[in-house]
């Protein structure tokens, strides 16, 4: 039976007031949570309660009783991973995607969500400067958009070997190599496992993490086959950028495949000043990336991109009976990505690039590098602290003397809670690891986050 309105209506007025509370709470708050996982037992746990609760109670249950444990990643403050806030605009979509509660998987039956994704889709593609042929679906995340385009790689460059892996499978039929740099993210090496393609052949990079053209070029000339070379757009630790151009023109000599990785770092083709990093990448057959990431979105927000588009579809796409299909136009967008029933996740990212324009994407790219920089240069002021990458975009790689005392300083910033960094291990070195992602990132935060390593170096000095 169909609920009141009024349900909906209490249930949703209590969200939004504690959404409302919640953000507002984020200038003045501490970044890290105050309860772990294990304090929420009592709240969350034990047995399933014999009466149900009315559902504008559940909502208050949930947003005092969670509030304790919520980590700010909304906060300005937030440098951990590379995790962006929420665009006003994209958050206020997110929430109407969850009231249609559209399946947006066929144009038949959701035009109007499934024309908004292409539209998106299109408004990236034309932002990132890619082939304006490219087809371009919505994933869960950058991982699952590797996932994809690496399926369709792999569907292209066995068809091209004559094996068809849709009817043959992969047993008996050709090897296929999979070429990546030695610094490449392990969510690579994570969806060459689920595509049954084993461990990667790995080339040496330079010591910002890049691939070397000619080491790839000695690779490559080591074997022969079905190919596929991973490149990438924008460093886990140092956001350095593959030379495109070089390695794009080994991989064709080659044959093979080129899929770029840019969960984060491809959105600098979206900035005139930072162009120039991504120079070539448009050369490549398809590319990953996260809006929620750069682009400041709710999470849900991978976005995959191909050129070959009979390859994706062909690798992803399925037909049923049951399932009115288009046969023109843009295509369906479950012949994007993996998954049938999906919310319409890409309608937060078109909400974001109306609300911004491209001058507007421009700005947030190029600032969140601009404050990157801007904090590498007051870090550098600060005695013992070394900046050990060169900062290109968004990202800072940070040391203290040797691994004990920046083991220490990375607990005593992760304690103090004022600002969230997290600690990593880059060239043989602990290192505390920063990222300038959230587009509320200000002078003030700045500010915050130079205080707290100096705090930290004081006490574990």
């Amino acid at each position: 039976m169909w609920a009141d309105s009024s349900e909906f209506e209490g249930a949703l007025d209590r969200a939004a007031q504690h959404a409302k509370d919640w953000l507002g709470s984020l200038p003045g708050r501490q970044v890290k949570p105050r309860r772990t996982a294990d304090d929420f037992e009592a709240d969350f746990g034990g047995p399933l309660p014999t009466e149900g609760m009315p559902p504008a109670e559940v909502v208050d249950f949930l947003a005092a009783h969670a509030e304790p444990g919520l980590m700010a990643m909304q906060s300005g403050r937030f440098f951990g991973w590379v995790i962006g806030g929420t665009l006003p605009a994209a958050m206020a979509a997110d929430w109407l995607v969850t009231a249609w509660d559209q399946n947006t998987g066929l144009l038949f039956a959701t035009p109007a969500t499934a024309a908004i994704e292409h539209g998106a889709g299109q408004w990236i593609v034309e932002l990132l400067g890619l082939p304006r042929n490219s087809d371009a679906g919505f994933t869960t995340g950058a991982s699952m958009a590797n996932f994809t385009a690496l399926c369709a790689a792999r569907w292209r460059v066995l068809a091209d070997a004559g094996w068809d892996s849709n009817i043959q499978g992969l047993a008996g039929g050709p090897s296929v190599r999979v070429v990546v740099g030695a610094e490449r993210h392990e969510t690579v090496d994570m969806v060459l496992r689920y595509l049954g393609l084993g461990s990667p052949e790995v080339v040496p990079v330079d010591g910002e993490g890049r691939m070397q053209p000619g080491a790839l070029l000695d690779v490559l000339g080591r074997g022969s086959g079905p190919t596929i070379v991973c490149l990438q757009a924008g460093n886990l630790h140092s956001g350095a950028f593959d030379p495109f151009p070089e390695c794009v023109a080994a991989a064709r000599d080659a044959g093979a495949w080129v899929h770029v990785d840019g969960a984060f770092g491809l959105w600098a083709a979206a900035s005139k000043e930072l162009r120039h990093l991504v120079e070539g990448v448009e050369l490549a057959d398809s590319w990953g990336t996260d809006a929620h990431k750069t682009l400041n979105v709710p999470y849900d927000a991978g976005v995959v991109i191909v050129r070959d588009i009979p390859a994706l579809r062909s690798a992803i796409g399925m037909h049923a009976e049951y399932l009115p299909q288009e046969d023109h136009g843009p295509g369906d967008p479950m012949e994007k990505v993996p998954e049938l029933s999906r919310r319409a996740r890409g309608v937060p990212v078109w909400a974001a690039l109306r609300n911004l324009g491209r001058q507007g994407v421009d700005d947030l790219v190029s600032g969140r590098a601009a404050m990157a920089a801007e904090l590498a240069r007051r870090l550098r002021e600060v005695p013992d602290v070394e900046v050990l990458n060169d900062v290109v975009f968004t990202q800072l790689v940070l040391a203290f003397g040797n691994d004990g005392r920046t083991r220490a300083v990375t607990r005593h910033v992760m304690a103090d809670g004022r600002v969230w960094m997290s600690g990593s291990r880059w060239k043989d070195r602990d290192v505390l690891r920063v990222s300038v992602t959230n587009w509320a990132t200000d002078q003030t935060d700045l500010e915050a986050a130079v205080e707290v390593i100096t705090d930290a170096l004081a006490a574990t000095r």
